[in-house]
């Protein structure tokens, strides 16, 4: 006798409100229960301390999990300035204070300004990345600080939106990879001041969350206990990939690509490393690439077509 599979075959994208205290996974895995989803996957961390948008993808949409990686995310930030913490926000203990005064609004928003365009950052020691096979937060929990190469950023947009003697808050849209805790602690230092995250909202990942609104993990949850409808929630695949390079196929190279087979059509100028391949009818077939041969090639295909 065969294993129950676990969970439903349900794809589409939930754009949650992770709150404050709630891990990144811990908020995924929540969202599948409420779903009763078999895949889910989400396209981002956020640390348990920053709240807000997590796009949380089920079943074929995990396919594109990985793409929405790589685009813009926004934040907004407050930052406490007089101490500067081991991790970069107020979870973290106290390891430097400074009594320098915080500069004035027309001075902070010129040293705000410098810090817009491509650049280098030395990541973070409690960040997730791997340094000799052990992720860096975990040699700064057993007392170690290992060197850490420079990782090239933009910042594509920062404003000052408030600030007085202690905190500055700001909106930032930055590339993917950039920590805003190590972007807070650099603009400090501009001054000669320290400062640590205080609370970080991220409010967008690529267009998500500006013209898509997010829905917070209690309501989901409340609906998922009451029996109510969750679909309202659920986005179609083409929602969030709206804006992606795509070729329709006819219904015979429709029927060649999802068998795996490449092939011979019109390709866009430039050409793009991923496109979309839909079907006659407009329906979603998975991502493609363009071969050594000029054909266009599966990447990654859907088991169930999306819309």
């Amino acid at each position: 006798m065969g294993r129950r599979k676990r969970g439903r075959d349900i794809d589409g994208v939930v754009l949650l409100d992770k709150p404050v205290g709630c891990s990144s996974n811990a908020a995924l895995q929540r969202v599948r229960r409420a779903y009763d989803a078999r895949k889910a996957g989400h396209t981002g961390s956020l640390d348990p301390l920053a709240s807000g948008l997590l796009p949380v993808c089920l079943g074929e949409a995990t396919k594109v999990s990985s793409y929405l990686l790589s685009a813009a995310k926004r934040y907004r930030v407050t930052a406490l300035h007089g101490a500067q913490t081991a991790t970069g926000d107020r979870e973290g203990e106290v390891v430097a204070r400074s009594d320098v005064a915080m500069p004035d609004r027309q001075r902070l928003e010129a040293v705000i300004a410098d810090f817009i365009g491509p650049q280098q950052q030395i990541p973070p020691m409690y960040s997730a990345l791997k340094k000799d096979g052990k992720r860096l937060y975990e040699h700064a929990r057993a007392g170690e600080t290992v060197e850490r190469e420079p990782r090239d950023i933009v910042v594509h947009e920062l404003q000052l939106v408030d600030c007085d003697a202690s905190t500055f808050t700001l909106d930032a849209r930055v590339s993917s990879g950039t920590y805003i805790r190590t972007l807070v602690e650099d603009i400090a230092r501009t001054w000669g001041g320290v400062a640590h995250v205080g609370t970080l909202h991220r409010t967008g990942v690529g267009r998500l969350g500006r013209e898509l609104g997010m829905t917070p993990l209690a309501e989901i949850e409340a609906a998922a206990q009451s029996g109510g409808p969750l679909d309202q929630w659920l986005l179609p695949l083409s929602t969030v990939v709206e804006d992606w390079p795509r070729i329709a196929l006819d219904a015979v190279g429709a029927a060649d690509m999802n068998h795996g087979r490449a092939v011979d059509c019109s390709l866009p100028s430039p050409l793009p490393d991923t496109l979309l391949i839909e079907d006659d009818r407009g329906q979603l077939l998975g991502l493609g690439r363009i071969n050594d041969r000029g054909q266009l090639a599966p990447r990654r295909l859907f088991a169930r077509p999306q819309r």
